[in-house]
C-alpha cells in the first residue's frame, strides 16, 4: 500500500505543468543558452564550464523538483481534507511522510539525468562511468534539506500561500546559492551569503565530485545539518498540521 500511494503521489506531480516547465525544460534551456556562451572556458581548478554549469542547472532542476512537490500538494490536502481521509487508512503517520519523500525524490531524477544527457551529447561532457554514478547519488540525496523544506511549508500554510512561498524559497535559494550565477562574479560578499544557503553546498558537493576530487566534509556537513533541522521542522509542523484536522 505504501508503493501504491507513493507511486499515485508521483503521478500527480507529473502532470503539474509548472513542474515539467521549471523542472524539465528551463534547467536545460538555461544550460544550453549559457553553457554556450561559457562553455569554452575554465574555472580555477581547470574544469570546464560546460561541466560546471552541468552540475548547477542539474542541481537547479532537483532543488526544484524537491520543493514543487511536496509544498502545494501537501498543502492542498490538508485543505481539501484529503489529509483526513489519508489519516483512516491502514498507513500510519510516518509511511505517510515516507511516501511522501520517497515520491518527490524520484522526482528528481528526471531533472539530474536530462541536463546530464543535454550535457554530453550537446556538449561533449565526458566524465568516468564511477564519477557519473557518484554524481547522480549525491545530488540526489542531497536532496533531502528541500524535500523537507517543501513538507514544512505544505504543512503550515494554506494552498494559495504555500505555492508562492515554495517559489519564492526556490528562486532565492537558486539565486542566493549561485547555482544560476556563480558568487564569485559579485565579490566576496556574495560569496559570504551564498555559504550561508544549503543550496550553494549542495552544488558544491557536485562541483567538486564532477572535477574528480571528493566532496569537501564541510559541504557535506552543512547539508546534513540542514537536513536535520529542516527535517526537524516539517515532522513537527506535520505533526500539528495532522492534530489540527
Amino acid at each position: 500500500m505504501l508503493l501504491t500511494f507513493a507511486r499515485a503521489e508521483a503521478l500527480r506531480t507529473l502532470r503539474n505543468r509548472r513542474y515539467l516547465i521549471f523542472v524539465v525544460a528551463f534547467p536545460v534551456l538555461l544550460y544550453l543558452i549559457n553553457a554556450n556562451i561559457y562553455g569554452s572556458r575554465s574555472d580555477g581548478s581547470g574544469v570546464g564550464y560546460n561541466v560546471v554549469l552541468m552540475v548547477s542547472m542539474a542541481a537547479y532542476g532537483a532543488l526544484a523538483a524537491s520543493m514543487m512537490s511536496s509544498a502545494v500538494p501537501l498543502a492542498t490536502e490538508r485543505q481539501t481534507g484529503w489529509l483526513r481521509q489519508i489519516q483512516i487508512t491502514p498507513l500510519p503517520s510516518w509511511a505517510v511522510v515516507a511516501a511522501k519523500l520517497g515520491s518527490s525524490m524520484a522526482l528528481v531524477l528526471p531533472s539530474l539525468l536530462l541536463v546530464g544527457l543535454v550535457a554530453i551529447v550537446q556538449q561533449g561532457v565526458s566524465l568516468p562511468p564511477e564519477r557519473w554514478a557518484e554524481l547522480l547519488v549525491a545530488l540526489w540525496l542531497g536532496v533531502v534539506p528541500f524535500v523537507a523544506l517543501g513538507l514544512a511549508l505544505g504543512s503550515a500554510l494554506s494552498a494559495e500561500a504555500a505555492q508562492p512561498a515554495a517559489m519564492i524559497c526556490m528562486f532565492a535559494l537558486t539565486i542566493a546559492g549561485g547555482l544560476w550565477f556563480p558568487p564569485e562574479l559579485f565579490g566576496s560578499g556574495m560569496k559570504a551569503v551564498a555559504e550561508l544557503t544549503p543550496s550553494y553546498h549542495y552544488a558544491s558537493i557536485g562541483w567538486s565530485l564532477a572535477g574528480g576530487h571528493g566532496p569537501a566534509m564541510p559541504d557535506v556537513l552543512v547539508v546534513l545539518a540542514w537536513a536535520v533541522v529542516l527535517g526537524g521542522a516539517a515532522a513537527v509542523l506535520y505533526r500539528r498540521a495532522t492534530v489540527r484536522v
